[in-house]
């Protein structure tokens, strides 16, 4: 499905081929072709393996076949690598689902031709896109049972349980709706999951499952598009909590920590808690796609037992840094721009409370006579 949405995009089936005849792999064809779901058009490739309609038998390979047949390929050194990632990121997890070690495991599903192809496919397909960045939405498991090689297993089974460990996921529709070659795809190239991000799509492809679905179309929707909304709008991620148990002095250390972790903004807030505690809430803009990391900073620094985010769209003025010569030497100035125009500018505290204990001189004046320098410009 993740091949079929790149190929819906424009993603050559011809180029697609061709990268993976590098692979010293034979016995298989990709046939592509439109088909309906549920009134929506989309791409179905199909791996087929031997003869029409036969998928083949389940080769049972080792990581370290896997691994040497990707090094003995004529791919690019940028995708023979993250494949191999790919790769051992699997075999760690089914090392740990069978209590064995990565080396001994030998794949069942995934050794498979078709999902060597899936797999590698799916590097060259992203590759090709060379997307910025990956949003994903809520993983949807599906629910039930799934028959395996060893046996029946709830879904998830545990190879996909475990590849989706920290990731948004429920379940809805019955049967596998994600296996643990999708999970193991998704999660390796997307950086956040969540709505939409605030973006204009450029084009929409869909990649159609095997099966028809009842209440909904069995499709894999990939959209492209320009991060933004237009001049200065853009998505940040607010993270909040509320805090009646920290010593104050801490809040210091707290700020410089996120700043430094990729916050965009820290404030503190005072409130008023439960049993009448006065506390301080502490909210933080950010990027989408560093929740993690800040978070293991509020939950490391601070005493928080949980924290509330939420998505804001915002309009920013572009910064722009510059220098002005005054008597008291070069000061930094921050100027807000949109459209051309230019609607803030202010002198950076910093470079003007230095420049004042050098010269002993009040900060006022060196703040007034950087900001004079700068309407000097012209």
């Amino acid at each position: 499905m993740i091949l079929g949405a790149l190929l819906d995009l424009g993603l050559p089936l011809e180029q697609l081929r061709a990268e993976l005849a590098k692979l010293p792999l034979a016995g298989y064809r990709l046939e592509a072709r439109r088909v309906d779901r549920s009134g929506i058009r989309a791409v179905k490739l199909e791996v087929v393996v031997g003869g029409e309609g036969d998928h083949g038998h389940h080769h049972h390979r080792g990581l370290r076949d896997i691994l040497h047949l990707l090094e003995a390929s004529a791919l690019a050194p940028n995708l023979k690598s993250r494949a191999a990632a790919l790769f051992r990121r699997l075999a760690e997890v089914e090392a740990a689902v069978h209590g064995t070690t990565p080396e001994e495991v030998h794949f069942h599903e995934v050794g498979a031709v078709d999902s060597i192809v899936d797999i590698v496919g799916s590097v060259i397909g992203l590759d090709w896109l060379r997307a910025d960045r990956v949003v994903a939405s809520p993983l949807n498991l599906g629910t039930g049972t799934v028959t395996m090689s060893h046996g029946v297993f709830s879904v998830p089974p545990p190879a996909t349980a475990r590849l989706v460990q920290g990731v948004p996921v429920y379940g809805a529709g019955e049967g596998e709706l994600l296996t643990p070659t999708g999970a193991l795809i998704i999660t390796s190239c997307a950086s956040a999951y969540g709505p939409l991000p605030l973006m204009r799509p450029l084009s929409i492809g869909y990649g159609a499952g095997s099966r028809e679905a009842a209440g909904r179309p069995n499709v894999l929707r990939m959209m492209v598009g320009e991060e933004g909304g237009g001049e200065g709008q853009e998505r940040v991620l607010v993270l909040e909590t509320a805090i009646d148990d920290m010593s104050p002095q801490l809040c210091g250390p707290v700020s410089d920590r996120l700043l430094a972790a990729g916050a965009l903004d820290v404030c503190f807030t005072s409130v008023q808690m439960k049993k009448g505690r006065p506390g301080l809430q502490v909210t933080v803009v950010a990027r989408p796609q560093d929740r993690e990391r800040l978070e293991e900073v509020l939950f490391t620094e601070t005493t928080t037992l949980g924290v509330r985010r939420l998505e804001w769209d915002r309009t920013a003025l572009e910064r722009e840094p510059i220098s002005v010569v005054t008597a008291y030497g070069a000061i930094g100035v921050k100027i807000g721009r949109r459209g051309g125009r230019v609607y803030n500018a202010q002198p950076e505290f910093a470079d003007c409370e230095r420049a004042a204990v050098a010269h002993g001189v009040p900060v006022k004046e060196v703040w007034a006579a950087a900001l004079a320098a700068y309407r000097m410009r012209g």
